[in-house]
């Protein structure tokens, strides 16, 4: 299988483009291309204007990294992390500290604490810190937000959005996809493939298939039941109901909930809903595995 296939996209400056998708869609191996850390087997990719192979030193300059794993040195403290990457990139913590001062000014307390026993959302801000520290033009943020709490992952986007005026163009991937609303543009991404590029609004907005909710108490037993029904295109669970999608545009509710409870469903309620991002994403996925 390949990691990335024939993926093609263009990012304006100053945008925050997201990549959602799941693990192993492909979004850490593009990262990795894009910042010069792992070479393709073909095609072409610049940052910048600068050409992924020929220019990789140019990019790594211009580039802010923060990888989904923490990668900063554990046992070194949140000052000395600092320190160390502005040095590495000939600055200083001092001259820069404009760039991060609003985020800086939460981890700072802890300045002398090894950065290993930080807690999940103060490595988080740590690593912005450090990607930000030589004021780059770019910024590649992998799974920033994975495996730490609501709010944490609410005050990092907040960060976001100061970050905003500054003009620095931000690439962010996320495999969740309630934070597709916080990106100016997404790519839809599974598999190593795009399934959709353009703003949340306009892939909600062209999205043309009915969806249901189902509400019921046997959850996995009329789940069971739609994945063998002629009517049901594809059913996935969200939350306490099922989101059915059916093959005819002309099924209603109504005629999906009588289904059911001549199968002896009786305790089922079917209704209308809006598609959501969710729901659009699953519908393509299983278009890409040709379900």
């Amino acid at each position: 299988m390949l990691a990335l296939d024939n993926v093609s996209f263009e990012v304006k400056q100053g945008e925050r483009f997201g990549i959602i998708g799941p693990d192993g869609a492909g979004k850490t191996s593009l990262f990795r291309i894009l910042t010069t850390l792992l070479l393709a087997d073909s095609g072409v990719a610049s940052v910048c204007g600068n050409d992924v192979v020929l220019g990789f030193d140019k990019i790594r300059r211009i580039s802010g990294y923060m990888p989904g794993k923490f990668s900063l040195y554990q046992d070194l403290s949140v000052e000395e992390n600092l320190n160390f990457f502005a040095t590495v990139f000939g600055t200083t913590v001092a001259e820069n500290m404009h760039l991060i001062k609003d985020i800086y000014v939460q981890i700072e307390p802890f300045k002398d604490r090894p950065a290993g026993k930080l807690s999940g959302g103060m490595k988080q801000k740590l690593a912005l810190c450090c990607a930000l520290i030589h004021e780059p033009k770019i910024l590649f943020l992998d799974e920033p937000t994975t495996g730490v709490d609501p709010v944490s992952r609410k005050e990092f986007w907040d960060m976001l959005d100061r970050l905003k005026s500054r003009n620095i163009t931000i690439l962010v991937s996320t495999p969740y996809m309630d934070e597709a609303s916080r990106c100016d543009r997404i790519a839809l991404m599974q598999t190593g493939k795009i399934l959709a590029i353009d703003t949340l609004d306009n892939i909600i907005g062209s999205y043309k298939n009915k969806v249901f909710g189902v509400e019921t108490r046997q959850m996995h037993q009329l789940s069971q039941f739609f994945k063998t029904h002629k009517a049901v295109h594809s059913c996935y669970p969200f939350g306490d109901t099922l989101h059915v999608t059916p093959k005819d545009a002309l099924l209603t509710s109504i005629e999906l909930e009588s289904s059911c409870k001549s199968a002896g469903f009786q305790d089922v309620k079917v209704f209308d809903i809006v598609p959501n991002i969710e729901d659009i994403f699953m519908n393509l996925m299983g278009q890409n595995n040709g379900i």
